[in-house]
């Protein structure tokens, strides 16, 4: 009988656990345009938390956002998942998904104006302290997140996962208040040399609070594990994955002290 009464406990505090993480989807405008984004957090936490927005990479809004989102619920943050493509659009193949992020690649303005509506959609919650929020975002997303930064938009800090490193108007740069973390698999062939010297040189112009860290071995898309070499020269890396979320942990212990 006490063997019962003690599984039954456990299997009560296991429910308990799990009822404390809360997630939602959530609609919201971007001028005429729907957007589907999706929230999670934990109501164990009392009071007001730093605020994190989720960029997505470029197949759209999918589980491994979301993935994303509950683990740093799991750590004590609001975490909003942005949907820069407009509800209901989730490409089905590498070509569509191609299409669909160059449309935005193309169109920095649109862009700009996306990430903001999904970052404006955070700084809603009741639960988010928006003197303390930040930006991640993966591929497509980590781009993003650097466009975001360059908007002027106020935050804390960025952090770009394998995000594309261009520096299409370099004088953006004077408009980034925040902190900015970049990991960057140091084997990524669709990064160019140049690419990435025009960044650096951006930060460098604007005296922006910068770093960038490189994983040996790691290509692009290191932190999906969906990534499978398809398209070539994308696959995970478990080990520059952990490191990187490692280093993203650290920069938000320092920006939301």
């Amino acid at each position: 009988m006490k063997k019962l009464l003690l599984s039954l406990l456990s299997v009560g505090c296991a429910i308990s656990v799990q009822a404390k993480l809360v997630t939602k989807t959530i609609e919201y405008k971007q001028g005429d345009t729907t957007l589907e984004g999706y929230l999670a957090y934990d109501d164990s936490f009392s009071g007001k938390r730093p605020g994190v927005l989720i960029v997505h990479q470029w197949m759209g809004l999918t589980d491994y956002e979301e993935n994303r989102a509950v683990m740093l619920a799991n750590l004590g943050y609001v975490a909003f998942c942005a949907d820069i493509y407009g509800k209901g659009i989730r490409p089905q193949s590498i070509k569509e998904a191609g299409a669909e992020a160059t449309k935005y690649k193309t169109d920095r303005a649109l862009l700009r104006l996306r990430v903001n509506a999904g970052l404006d959609e955070l700084k809603k919650s009741d639960l988010v302290d928006t003197n303390r929020v930040a930006a991640i975002g993966y591929c497509f997303g980590g781009t993003t997140v650097i466009e975001l930064a360059r908007s002027g938009a106020e935050l804390n800090g960025i952090v770009s996962f394998h995000g594309g490193l261009d520096s299409p108007t370099p004088a953006n740069g004077k408009n980034i208040k925040c902190k900015v973390l970049v990991c960057h698999g140091a084997d990524d062939p669709f990064e160019k040399p140049e690419d990435l010297a025009a960044f650096e040189k951006e930060m460098r112009d604007a005296n922006v609070d910068w770093r960038l860290i490189k994983y040996g071995g790691a290509v692009h898309s290191f932190t999906q594990p969906m990534a499978n070499d398809n398209p070539p020269g994308a696959k995970y890396n478990e080990r520059a994955d952990k490191r990187s979320w490692a280093d993203m942990k650290s920069f938000f212990a320092e920006i939301f002290n």
